[in-house]
């Protein structure tokens, strides 16, 4: 048995997962987490440095080096509350926070010191996870699917792992072993920052806001009219493209309330979902994770849509839905250390088989 730690923070800026997580051949348990809150000044810092700054490159390698120390406290209180020595731990696997995803240009960008990350835990760090198969030909993203298929695919049932965070992304995995997996579109991130707009809140808890108003049909029709959602998979998508401004280009209609945006953009986030899910082939269940599997909003309109589709989240097989990603990081990790391939080809769309990261030992 090996200890890894997978680190995410996500498109969503809401913070870090640290997953402390074993691994026993095809197995894993997740056995202790620790989340770190984003405070507002820096989550608007990170926000800035998506849309270019003034100074950015310095800007952003000063901010990764905060970020990593951010990462290393994190680890360092997650292994002092169940007592575990930094020997203990193979690895961190940390993804770095994205701040520009251009794969069509031939390139990626997430900061964090890993070099930085190594010194202040002493424990080996895996990073960088994007570049290789961005180097060869893909999109460098979705990476998750892979952990997906070593964990969740079933022989009995075609599975779709539905991650919502800031983006929603898809994975198919049928019961013949084929697998897809793509970004279906914005999942939290254009409701968090409606949220924050009109509500100076980080988030529509339980999308409770959201309920009180209605689809917008028009809006939502315009919306869903998007080109990203009519291209074919290998995809992948961020805040290059679904943004405030993006929001902002759609708002065009006279006299809408805030409460009826909201609603249509619960609305977008499914039905694009069920769209995607659409493309895929048969589909006999659907698990949920990431922040959205927590809106029950949102949870309900995918049902609709889904009709008799049982609705699950990944809590259901043994990863809780806060902590799927922050361990997929940690089985990343793994696999670079073992020099195994990580990325889906017929996912991401590079030309074959990869061993992704870059290792930076304690």
């Amino acid at each position: 048995m090996q200890l890894f730690i997978g680190i995410m923070s996500g498109t969503s800026l809401d913070g870090i997962d640290v997953a402390l997580t074993s691994f026993e051949e095809s197995s894993c348990q997740l056995l202790a987490t620790h989340f770190v809150p984003y405070p507002a000044p820096l989550k608007l810092e990170l926000l800035a440095l998506h849309k270019g700054t003034n100074n950015e490159l310095e800007a952003a390698i000063l901010l990764g080096n905060r970020l990593t120390t951010m990462y290393a406290d994190a680890v360092k209180q997650l292994l002092a509350s169940v007592q575990t020595n930094t020997k203990e731990i193979t690895a961190i696997g940390c993804h770095g926070q994205t701040i520009r995803h251009r794969p069509e240009l031939g390139f990626t960008l997430q900061i964090g010191n890993s070099a930085l990350l190594a010194e202040l835990t002493g424990i080996s760090v895996v990073s960088d996870f994007r570049s290789r198969d961005i180097a060869a030909g893909g999109q460098g993203a979705p990476l998750v699917p892979a952990f997906h298929k070593a964990i969740f695919a079933s022989k009995q049932a075609n599975r779709a792992i539905v991650n919502i965070g800031g983006i929603a992304n898809i994975t198919y995995l049928a019961k013949s072993g084929n697998v897809l997996g793509f970004d279906s579109g914005p999942g939290n991130m254009l409701l968090d920052s409606w949220a924050k707009l009109r509500l100076g809140k980080d988030y529509d808890a339980d999308g409770a806001w959201a309920a009180t108003g209605v689809v917008l049909d028009s809006l939502l029709f315009d919306m869903l009219a998007e080109p990203y959602f009519a291209l074919p998979p290998p995809k992948s998508t961020g805040r290059d493209l679904f943004n405030d401004d993006w929001l902002r280009q759609h708002l065009m209609y006279p006299h809408l309330r805030p409460q009826d945006v909201a609603r249509t953009l619960v609305a977008l986030t499914a039905h694009s979902i069920h769209n995607a899910l659409n493309k895929c082939g048969d589909v006999d269940e659907v698990y949920l994770c990431g922040g959205g599997a927590h809106n029950s909003l949102l949870k309900a309109k995918l049902q609709t849509l889904l009709g008799n589709t049982k609705l699950l989240t990944t809590d259901d097989l043994g990863v809780g839905v806060d902590w799927v990603e922050a361990v997929a990081f940690a089985w990343l990790a793994k696999q670079t250390l073992e020099n195994k391939p990580s990325n889906l080809p017929a996912v991401t769309g590079a030309k074959g088989l990869r061993v992704l990261g870059a290792i930076y030992p304690k």
